[in-house]
């Protein structure tokens, strides 16, 4: 094969790359100020919700707010949590709740997407479908 055309495949590969790098950039700076909202508006106020209804129905939560993430912890042990927050890592950005229960000895960690087509678009009935669904485990007895 000829050494220009060669070359000029891999200059349109590189700027192909640096185009569709720059388009993550600003998807994934968008949906972080999207979700620094969502963080403020919502889920935050929603988890503190659920920690008091816990607590009254006996069972003792936490709320922290690490930065970029709001987690609902058990007053038991650390290990114990369900949590929201926004993973930047994939194609696009998306809102995931990671949910870890003590068993004994083992700690059985979970994700899941909470899946819209942009993060701006999930709304606080999305939040507490999957926190009362994460919920579950932690208080059946």
């Amino acid at each position: 094969m000829e050494t220009a055309i060669v070359r000029k495949r891999v200059n349109e590969t590189i700027e192909l790359a640096k185009r569709e790098s720059a388009e993550r950039r600003s998807r994934v700076d968008e949906a972080q100020g999207d979700f620094a909202r969502l963080l403020e508006d919502a889920a935050v106020p929603l988890f503190r919700q659920v920690a008091g209804s816990l607590k009254a129905a006996g069972f003792h939560f936490t709320v922290f707010t690490p930065s970029g993430s709001v987690r609902l912890m058990s007053d038991k042990t650390a290990e114990d949590f369900v949590e929201l927050f926004l993973d930047v890592q994939g194609d696009r950005p998306l809102v995931m709740g990671r949910t870890s229960r003590s068993r004994g000895r083992r700690v059985v960690e979970s994700e899941a997407a909470i899946v819209r087509d942009r993060v701006a678009n999930v709304d606080e009935q999305d939040i507490l479908d999957f926190v009362l669904t994460a919920l579950k485990p932690f208080v059946e007895r």
